[in-house]
């Protein structure tokens, strides 16, 4: 799984932030890992003079299907990326169960025919 972390110039994007936002990641989507082939995480501010204006945006691509985004605002950085994480890992998580899990059991499809009869 591919994760790149793109910050815009009013937040400092140190190496720091970049290994902390990658090891999370990779720790909370280890679960989905040949699935979700990349992750790309904006961080940034969007000046509007309001309480909340740090944002976070995460969008996932799991592989062969449409890729997903997930916003969180928040006043502190720390705090978007968190929110935007965990609304990431719940939406993966139900995408992930629903295309790999059929309401708990293998489809029709997928169960072996049955043996026909001897006949007498």
């Amino acid at each position: 799984m591919q994760i790149q972390v793109n910050t815009d110039h009013n937040i400092p994007g140190g190496e720091r932030l970049v290994s902390y936002v990658t090891g999370d990641l990779e720790t909370r989507l280890s679960r989905f890992g040949g699935w979700v082939t990349r992750v790309e995480v904006h961080l940034s501010e969007d000046g509007s003079g309001k309480p909340e204006d740090k944002k976070c945006v995460i969008e996932a691509r799991p592989g062969g299907k449409q890729p997903l985004a997930v916003t969180h605002h928040a006043t502190i950085v720390d705090d978007a990326y968190a929110g935007a994480a965990h609304k990431l890992g719940t939406v993966l998580s139900s995408r992930y169960d629903r295309a790999h899990d059929h309401k708990g059991s293998d489809s029709i499809r997928h169960m072996p025919a049955p043996e026909e009869p001897e006949p007498v």
